[in-house]
């Protein structure tokens, strides 16, 4: 539900924001040599003869600007307080120990999603220790299943938005293309009108074209750049996470068998 109102909210956002730059900023009259708007002066009037779609473009633009925001401070906390590796050795060290208070204590100092799903799998093995009711292999069987719940939950809040950040890049070059053949069909409207072609008309298809192309390879660009990155760190958070509980099965498997 959150994330469905936080879309809403950054593509609502997104339009209202292009539009009024579109109109107010690049449509203002000193950006032309002419009050028609034909003939721009700057560079704001020429982006301005992109065309209505220069909005939409725009609009992905600044949407995967922000995902791309969102998605880094996501992972950051994710990452937790302080390097992961040497939380870590901590709590590789106080299992070796049997001291599974410290561990835990470690995890909430910690507060990443991989202290999330380790301190899960303590957890469980504290309480399930505490009761003395399975064996060693069934007890690991436990802390393994709960292990595996806190992962169903912690990866998807890291994947999060991934999707969106590929969406908008590949919709951002098909809608560049549109404008660009937009623009080129009115190109040739003006060079196919009777007599000597307006030059003016020419002009405005052609920037209305290459604005466009544009402002497709931008969001295309950005957006592409962004998902390599994300997927990239989230598959090492993943990498680690796995590497982290099959340290903590092992040791804690080990240490049940002596027990036992």
């Amino acid at each position: 539900m959150k994330q469905s109102v936080f879309m809403t909210v950054v593509i609502v956002v997104a339009i209202v924001v292009s539009a009024i730059i579109y109109y107010s900023v690049f449509g203002n009259v000193n950006n032309f040599k002419t009050p028609e708007k034909l003939t721009p002066s700057n560079i704001l009037g020429a982006i301005y003869l992109g065309g209505p779609i220069v909005i939409a473009l725009m609009a992905l633009s600044i949407m995967v600007i922000t995902f791309t925001i969102e998605r880094q401070l996501s992972l950051t906390k994710a990452k937790g307080r302080g390097p992961i590796e040497p939380f870590l050795k901590k709590v590789q060290s106080s299992l070796l120990e049997g001291n599974i208070d410290d561990a835990i204590a470690e995890c909430d100092k910690q507060r990443g999603s991989i202290a999330n799903i380790i301190k899960q799998g303590l957890d469980r093995y504290k309480m399930l220790s505490a009761e003395n009711k399975l064996d060693a292999e069934n007890k690991i069987q436990e802390v393994q299943a709960a292990i595996e719940e806190a992962m169903m939950l912690e990866v998807p809040l890291l994947e999060k938005n991934l999707v969106v950040l590929s969406t908008i890049a590949s919709v951002s070059v098909l809608i560049g293309l549109f404008g660009t053949v937009v623009g080129m069909i009115r190109s040739f409207q003006a060079l196919a009108t009777a007599g000597t072609p307006n030059a003016a008309e020419l002009s405005a298809g052609i920037s209305e074209a290459l604005i466009n192309t544009a402002g497709g390879l931008f969001g295309a660009i950005v957006g592409t750049i962004s998902y390599n990155y994300f997927v990239t760190k989230v598959g090492n958070i993943t990498y680690m996470i796995d590497e982290a509980t099959y340290n903590m099965l092992q040791i804690l498997t080990m240490k049940s068998e002596k027990k036992a």
